[in-house]
């Protein structure tokens, strides 16, 4: 039917166009091309079902919303992410202050970037064979409220080691312009606060061993699997170059200088 009505409504559009166009034709063309033009309206048009309305259409289905991460800020909680943090104290320490030197600190890290990096492990996209199950079992509201959580607390840094970290400044707050480094500065700020707009990770009082085994997985390709990594982690691509061209001294020193930030 709903043909049926185009079919129509084309019909007395041709009509009027005509008989619009006989008043400025004289009188006889006029009348003959008016007559011409209703006898040119398809029976169907003139039918009673062509006066009929269209059934309205089959209303379709609405496409699905593209799933996105959820806000940890808009959806997480300290509180209740303090009651789910328990279990990660036994690796991360009470308020995320870690006292071994291969589990990272968590108090005042970024909550984009734990919330990010929490999503990669449970994914199996960051690979590590204690977190990948940890995670496994996080929902999105989980993540949301351990990352308000941890950004909420005070990190407590150590000394650096005195050897290395006045080398490991000068990496840090100027890079190197003939080997194509960039500062560290410019990404995970000035104290090594990070950037919780860019998603770009603190660093300050990050204990050096974690730091080194860290920089270590970005140069041999160790710290993610599968081929998605580029979309999964964006600011994982710099540091997978960035990485392979620090030699083992140059991340030795600016792992140090790292841990004693404040």
């Amino acid at each position: 039917m709903a043909k049926t009505m185009r079919v129509g409504q084309l019909g007395h559009a041709v009509l009027a166009a005509t008989i619009a166009l006989a008043l400025v034709q004289s009188p006889a063309h006029a009348q003959k091309s008016a007559e011409n033009a209703a006898n040119a309206v398809t029976p169907a048009a003139a039918s009673p079902a062509a006066a009929e309305p269209a059934p309205a259409a089959a209303p379709t289905a609405a496409a699905p919303a593209a799933t996105t991460p959820l806000d940890p800020f808009a959806h997480g909680t300290v509180q209740a992410g303090a009651t789910k943090a328990a279990v990660c104290s036994a690796c991360h320490g009470p308020n995320g202050n870690s006292a071994n030197p291969e589990w990272p600190r968590l108090a005042g890290q970024s909550a984009i970037y734990i919330a990010q990096q929490l999503r990669l492990f449970r994914s199996g996209t960051r690979a590590n064979p204690i977190m990948k199950p940890l995670a496994a079992g996080l929902s999105d509201q989980d993540i949301s409220d351990l990352a308000v959580y941890y950004q909420a607390q005070t990190v407590s840094g150590l000394e650096a080691d005195p050897s290395y970290w006045k080398a490991g400044s000068d990496l840090y707050r100027r890079g190197d312009k003939a080997r194509d480094i960039p500062a560290c500065i410019a990404c995970h700020g000035p104290v090594g606060r990070g950037n919780i707009v860019g998603g770009y990770p603190a660093l300050r009082a990050q204990e050096s061993v974690y730091v080194v085994k860290q920089l270590n997985d970005y140069a041999s390709g160790a710290r993610y699997t599968g081929t998605n990594v580029t979309s999964a982690d964006p600011n994982s691509v710099m540091m997978l170059t960035i990485a392979k061209r620090l030699t083992p001294e140059d991340i030795r020193n600016v792992a140090s200088y790292v841990q004693g930030m404040r």
